[in-house]
């Protein structure tokens, strides 16, 4: 094996171990930063955390890059017919794309590369999504300058195959810590222009900006997550397809908030919106913690009926299986979420009682 084989081994070791470090996302992506810039050979990167259920990005980080265009960025993330795009990427089995390879050479059939990549400085582009149990919990854009030439194949493939490890490492980012110090205040409601900028606010809005800021400072005024909910409520008023719910946003003070947009009537569907962020309550989320926790789809099921009030009999006519396969799914549970009984489980994902 060459040193090339030998630096990208250990590099893919590293970033696994990253799940079980008990960092945060922002840490994660240093850290994987640290590993993977000398195996890919990238001169920029720009790392994002995902709503899990939904794919869509609600978070920014990069210690490279300036973003003082970033709401062009995030339009054309969300109206952009393009290639190589961080949902086309999902849906094509692989964790990892390049331009280059999606292009077949041709860089300039990117609607991103001409409009965002070519005037920032770069050449070719490398993206991956960070998928685990079933969601994407973050991805990110690798960006090179002109002179290296396009990625190689083999880095392609090494990128796909640290995707996998950095899913696991950011999922375990949102077990949550424990029950909110202090009662919510209620929701905020703010109101946007067309280009993302914040021009009202109500209710405790301030404080909740703060909470669901971005690691790096961007152009807009609002976070990368209510940014996009918006431009969701502008894509729904020209009747174009959205995801059936809202954003959901993890905050620094570790809870999954609610972010609805809807477009003004009279600003137009370009024009100005409002956005509804509100905390989440326990049972809109309890999928999502379930998933942190690394269950399985089956697992999760049973999880979810059993915190519901269902006892095993219960369990095992709604989902069609025997009682002792019921108890074999519901040890995996517990081993899991580090509880010994249905009432421990309860008040882990209810409560956020004790982290793993």
């Amino acid at each position: 094996m060459g040193r090339r084989g030998v630096a990208g081994r250990a590099a893919i070791e590293g970033v696994r171990e990253l799940a079980g470090a008990g960092l945060t996302a922002p840490e994660v992506f240093r850290r994987a930063d640290e590993l993977l810039r000398p195996v890919l050979e990238f001169d920029a990167v720009c790392w994002h955390t995902a709503d899990p259920a939904t794919g869509l990005v609600n978070s920014v980080q990069s210690e490279d890059l300036a973003l003082d265009a970033f709401e062009h960025a995030v339009r054309l993330e969300v109206w952009a017919d393009d290639v190589a795009t961080f949902p086309e990427i999902r849906r094509s089995g692989v964790q990892a794309e390049t331009l280059s390879r999606a292009t077949r050479g041709s860089l300039r059939e990117s609607v991103r590369f001409r409009e965002q990549v070519r005037p920032a400085g770069f050449g070719d582009e490398l993206r991956a999504v960070f998928d685990a149990a079933g969601g994407m919990w973050g991805c990110a854009a690798f960006l090179r300058a002109p002179d290296r030439g396009p990625y190689l194949e083999g880095q392609r493939q090494l990128a796909d195959a640290a995707a996998r490890h950095l899913g696991h490492a950011l999922r375990a980012c949102h077990v949550p810590a424990g029950p909110p110090e202090e009662a919510d205040a209620g929701p905020a409601v703010l109101v946007l222009d067309r280009r993302n900028r914040l021009q009202a606010l109500s209710g405790p809005a301030e404080e909740l900006l703060a909470r669901l800021a971005d690691p790096t400072p961007t152009s807009l005024t609002v976070p990368t997550g209510v940014a996009m909910a918006a431009e969701q409520a502008r894509r729904a008023a020209h009747g174009l397809p959205v995801p059936q719910a809202p954003v959901r946003v993890w905050s620094r003070d570790d809870r999954w908030y609610l972010l609805h947009g809807s477009a003004l009537r009279d600003g137009g569907a370009a024009g100005a919106v409002t956005v509804v962020a509100s905390p989440a309550s326990p049972a809109e989320v309890m999928p999502l913690y379930l998933a942190a926790y690394g269950l399985t789809a089956r697992e999760r099921e049973v999880a979810l009926l059993l915190v519901r009030g269902g006892d095993t009999r219960d369990v095992s006519r709604a989902l069609a299986m025997t009682p002792y396969t019921v108890q074999d799914h519901l040890k995996s549970v517990f081993t899991k979420t580090g509880v010994g009984s249905r009432q421990e489980l309860i008040a882990r994902i209810m409560l956020g009682e004790g982290r793993c």
